[in-house]
Parts: structure tokens; C-alpha cells; sequence
């Protein structure tokens, strides 16, 4: 079942009080290409910027540790990893990006890290750091379909067996603050769509908003609720029975494997900067990004959907039926009434009552 939410929440004896300052630890030392700290650059509705200066009225003080964006190197940068492991920057919400490795299947070595360990003086593992850091963060957030998910690094054949953030952690975590996992997929993620929901958990953290609301697999509600379909402007293509067969047309792209109608993104509708581009806007095909059996149940991505065969070949009557129908009506509505031309007769239809024009006084001549 969905997460509901509790719009109390911020009331509860056990909620923390709330924040006037914030940490953002960002662990990128997961598999993956660095792609969501890029995307996120390109965020708007909030941008990085707004946030970490202070630009929005309610927000607590918030400090970025991203080891992309960041200035600091070196012993420089990672002294903020380990001051929140010792509750020295508390409160502070962690940031996964990256797939998820399984250490546990080899007997040497390790698949990814980031640091090293002043006791040992080897690497500190990435699965070490999510261990050390997330029961003392505030929350926890899952940074594009690598971190959410596992992504392309967990698809069939991995050597690493990684995984998504729940899948590590358990989909039934819960924070010391009592916030579930909260998932952002996205190849890479979407980045208005990951500074929104931040912005939530700050707000949250501010104690300005009720708890997060999520879908069954830990996506925020009010982003992940509608598929990729239902925002398409290709759409009414599709119930007409009316398929592009290669790229470049601006029909609907079922047949070239696009998986919009059961895709649960909004890209379609928030465009990717500015409201401009996302996959089928800029006439590419959907292949799933967001959604938890990415990439292997939506391979291979060019052929056409195995249930969109079923479902275009049941539109065809109908959707011919609509389009011819529509066509009738918009041949009618596209031509204007008899009585709007020229001439001497009254033909519109109007009817003057009997006696109107008595009622009203007339004026005197002058």
C-alpha cells in the first residue's frame, strides 16, 4: 500500500525539533557515472543556488557536501563525512548515488569506496559509509535509478550483484527521524524533480510541512503518480489508432518501443530545463528509467512493447472508428454559419420580442 501521509506528523513527541541549519552529505561512491550531481546543476524550480544561500523564506541554514560540486579535496572535503558519523553535524540528510554493491560475495578486495581508514589505512567501502551514516541522518534519499534501484549496473550478468538503496538498507527503513527511504529515480534524475523533493525534506526538517508522501516504491506522490502517457502530447495518437512507425514523426511511438503507458514519469509534462526537452517531447522513445525493473523487463529498447501489441492491435477498429468520426466533426466545425455574409436580410435567427423597444422612454427633440 501507499505511504500515507500524516499531515500531524511534524506534531508527534518523537518528531525532532525543528532545524535552524541543515548538512547535505552526498555519497557519489555508489556505481555509477556522476550523472545526477551534473543533472541536478540544472535545476530551477529549486536551483542549488536558491537553496544554499538562502533564498527561499522558511528554509533552515543548508551546507552542500557534494564531492562533484565541491571545492574542497582531500582530507579537506572528507572531514565532513566524518564529523557526521561522530553526530557532529547534526542534523544532516544523506544523498546516495550510485548503485549499491554486494561485498559479500567475494573474499577480497571491494567493489567501491571513498576514503581511506586512518586505523586500517584501507578503503572505507561505500556499504560502510551507508552502515556508519544512515541511522544518524535525518533522512535519506536515493539520487536517480542506480541509487533507487540498482539501474543499468544491476541488470542480468553484473558481476557485482549490486542493488538500489532499499534493497540494502530494507524497504521497511525507517530514519531516526521516522522518514521511509525516499527513492528519486531518473537516467539520470529528473533535476527539478530531486531539488523538489529536497526542498520538502527541508521544509520537513524546518518543521514546515507534513511527512513526505510516497508511492509503494518510495517515490514521492505528486511526482511519480501519472505515467509517461498520460502527459504526452502524443497521446490522442495512440487512441486513434495512429502509429509512428520510425522516429521523427510526431505520432505516437509505441510501435518503436516506447513504454510510455505504463511508465510512471512526469517528464512528459516538466519537460527537463525550463520546461523544454524529456524523451518523448524531443521525439525520442520512453525505456523506463524510472521504474524498478529497469533496465532488463524493458529490453531490448527499440523493439515495440510485448502488451502494446495486444493494445494497438485492439484499438484498430476503434481508433479508426474515433478518427474517422473526428474527422467528420472537424470538416463540420471547420466551416462557419450561413448568416455570417453579406446582405440586406436578417437571417441570424434573432427574434425581437413584441414591444420592446415601446418600453423605454424616447427622447424629446430638442
Amino acid at each position: 500500500m501507499p505511504i500515507e501521509p500524516n499531515p500531524f506528523a511534524r506534531r508527534n513527541a518523537s518528531t525532532p525539533a525543528p532545524a535552524s541549519e541543515v548538512h547535505i552529505v552526498w555519497l557519489t561512491a555508489g556505481l555509477s557515472c556522476d550523472g545526477d550531481s551534473v543533472s541536478v546543476t540544472n535545476a530551477e524550480q529549486p536551483s542549488i543556488e536558491d537553496v544554499v544561500l538562502g533564498a527561499i523564506p522558511g528554509l533552515p541554514k543548508v551546507y552542500l557536501h557534494n564531492p562533484v560540486l565541491a571545492y574542497e579535496v582531500g582530507d579537506d572535503f572528507m572531514k565532513y563525512f566524518y564529523q557526521a558519523e561522530r553526530g557532529e553535524l547534526d542534523p544532516f540528510v544523506l544523498v546516495v548515488e550510485g548503485s549499491i554493491p554486494n561485498e559479500d560475495i567475494k573474499e577480497e578486495g571491494y567493489w567501491a569506496a571513498q576514503g581511506t581508514d586512518s586505523r586500517t589505512g584501507q578503503p572505507i567501502k561505500t556499504t560502510e559509509w551507508i552502515d556508519r551514516l544512515a541511522p544518524k541522518a535525518l533522512a535519506v534519499v536515493g539520487a536517480g535509478t542506480c541509487a533507487t534501484y540498482g539501474g543499468i549496473h544491476a541488470m542480468a550478468g553484473n558481476p557485482t550483484q549490486c542493488m538500489g538503496l532499499a534493497d540494502y538498507l530494507g524497504w521497511e527503513w525507517r530514519s531516526k527521524a521516522g522518514l521511509p527511504i525516499v527513492n528519486v529515480p531518473g537516467c539520470p534524475v529528473q533535476p527539478d524533480n530531486f531539488m523538489e523533493t529536497l526542498l520538502y525534506l527541508l521544509f520537513q526538517a524546518a518543521g514546515l510541512a507534513p511527512m513526505i508522501p510516497l508511492d509503494e516504491q518510495l517515490r514521492p506522490t505528486w511526482l511519480f503518480g501519472k505515467t509517461v502517457h498520460e502527459g504526452c502530447d502524443r497521446a490522442a495518437y495512440y487512441e486513434q489508432d495512429d502509429f509512428g512507425i520510425e522516429y521523427g514523426t510526431p505520432k505516437c511511438l509505441v510501435k518503436v518501443g516506447c513504454w510510455g503507458p505504463v511508465v510512471n514519469c512526469n517528464v512528459t509534462k516538466r519537460g527537463w530545463m525550463r520546461g523544454i526537452g524529456g524523451c518523448p517531447n524531443v521525439g525520442g522513445i520512453c525505456i523506463g528509467c524510472t521504474m524498478p525493473g529497469f533496465p532488463d523487463m524493458f529490453m531490448p529498447f527499440m523493439d515495440e512493447p510485448s502488451g502494446a501489441r495486444f493494445s494497438t492491435a485492439a484499438l484498430t477498429l476503434y481508433g479508426k472508428l474515433i478518427r474517422n468520426l473526428r474527422a467528420i466533426t472537424n470538416k463540420t466545425v471547420n466551416g462557419e454559419p450561413e448568416w455570417r455574409r453579406r446582405g440586406r436580410e436578417l437571417i441570424t435567427g434573432y427574434q425581437p420580442k413584441p414591444g420592446a423597444y415601446e418600453s423605454y422612454p424616447r427622447r424629446k427633440a430638442a
